[in-house]
């Protein structure tokens, strides 16, 4: 991943060094276990701990000759051990160290991930909490519909995140895997309780029935999860971007000091943040078609899966953890126009109370067809000549054949629109 849209702590996870270190924490829990069986003496354990070690530049080195990472890495830490490396590796498979790493990085990327995602949680929650009662015109297909509030915005994509949050819990559990069952699973040249022990150690769960790998279908669960939740990121950036238009200009991106929005004119504020998620959300979404692909190997396995996983889950992970610590911000940060929301309101000249008046009608006796129609003439006419809603109202005969002056003025009232907004806020939250 480039540097511009990486974070130092998650990134580092996928970087050779740390790699190798499970490599070689994975490899000395095994001679542990192995130790305990009565296979490696205490003398040759304590002599493999102490001087176990690699160097990275070195494994790159020798896998150039042999063209195998793991043959590599442990032909590299041998040369450290001596004659006591033979104790290495015994009875196991490369994807037996492979796989359980890989479970490790998951891991350590999925707290990262859960921690941004929390916080951004709870940004949203203090913006609805802040907004609540905030006055917004709502709108379907990007037309004015009838008044929500901010908070109210704001609440839904809580609630969405929320899910989110849950659903990484899960996946992470589904790939806490660990594997040391030898070449296809069988534990033909490594006893079980090695497994046991290991995964015990690494806080891991065992697969029921192993093969030589981790079955794919756990990590297409995870890339999944964060396929959903780039989408739910670039779901909230559009809004942002809508928000912000000039026509609309209820919202902005922090804009700060000497920012420039643009090389040719100087009066742009452009929403480039949310613009940026839009596309980042792109490339991690897509990642999860791969994901799902390599659930299909060949028999106990083949390495076809290998190069999705050593290129797309570092990208798609470090990508979800910068998308979501820049959404946080961006939350954070957020400008809120009230004068634009309220001029907004006032835009639709009274419109968004036509069910209000259709309904009235109704209540009145005529047909909800024939109410449909006389309403809609006058609210399109209300809007073709700018003329306001209530006014047009009071000047129809079949209106005021139904409704007095006092009824009509009763029908425009915002706060009606508005009454169940602490109900929905109390389901949500669970206020008392």
């Amino acid at each position: 991943m480039i540097p511009r849209y990486k974070r130092k702590e998650i990134s580092e996870i996928w970087e050779s060094d740390n790699k190798f270190r499970i490599w070689l924490k994975i490899e000395i829990l095994i001679c542990e276990a192995l130790h305990q069986k009565g296979k490696i003496s205490k003398q040759s354990l304590k002599n493999i701990k102490k001087k176990a070690s690699f160097d990275s530049s070195r494994i790159d080195a020798i896998e150039k000759e042999v063209k195998h990472d793991v043959i590599a890495f442990l032909t590299n830490v041998a040369e450290n051990v001596g004659e006591d490396s033979r104790f290495i590796h015994k009875g196991v498979t490369s994807s037996d160290i492979i796989d359980t790493a890989f479970s490790l990085q998951l891991k350590q990327s999925c707290k990262i991930i859960k921690t941004e995602l929390k916080d951004l949680i709870n940004n949203l929650k203090l913006k609805s909490l802040e907004f609540k009662n905030l006055p917004c015109i709502g709108r379907s297909h990007g037309i004015f519909a009838e008044p929500t509030t901010f908070g109210l915005k704001m609440l839904a994509k809580f609630c969405e995140f929320e899910r989110h949050y849950k659903r990484l819990i899960n996946a992470e559990k589904q790939i806490s895997i660990c594997t040391i069952s030898g070449a296809v699973g069988t534990y033909a040249n490594i006893n079980p309780y090695v497994e046991k022990y290991v995964a015990k150690k690494l806080n891991l769960s065992v697969e029921d029935v192993p093969t030589q790998i981790i079955p794919r279908d756990r990590h297409a669960y995870l890339f999944s999860t964060l396929a959903l939740i780039a989408s739910s990121i670039e779901n909230l950036a559009t809004e942002i971007r809508h928000l912000h238009r000039s026509e609309v200009g209820e919202v902005e991106e922090f804009f700060s000091k000497d920012q420039k929005g643009s090389s040719a004119m100087p009066h742009k504020k452009n929403p480039v943040l949310s613009e940026n998620l839009t596309g980042i959300a792109r490339v991690v979404r897509s990642s999860c078609i791969p994901f799902m692909e390599n659930i299909t190997l060949w028999h106990e396995r083949d390495i076809s899966h290998s190069s999705v996983e050593r290129t797309l889950a570092p990208d798609s992970l470090v990508l979800c953890d910068f998308a979501l610590n820049r959404m946080k911000s961006i939350i954070k940060n957020l400008v809120v126009n009230k004068k634009m929301m309220e001029k907004n309101l006032r835009k639709t000249n009274g419109l968004y109370n036509s069910q209000r008046v259709m309904l009235k009608l109704i209540e009145k006796g005529i047909s909800r067809e024939k109410a449909y129609k006389i309403v809609q003439t006058l609210a399109l006419k209300s809007w073709k000549v700018e003329k306001n809603f209530k006014e047009l109202l009071k000047k129809d005969k079949n209106i005021r054949s139904l409704l007095n002056l006092e009824e009509i003025n009763n029908l425009f009232d915002l706060n009606y629109f508005l009454k169940n907004v602490d109900f929905i806020f109390k389901r949500v939250l669970n206020e008392k």
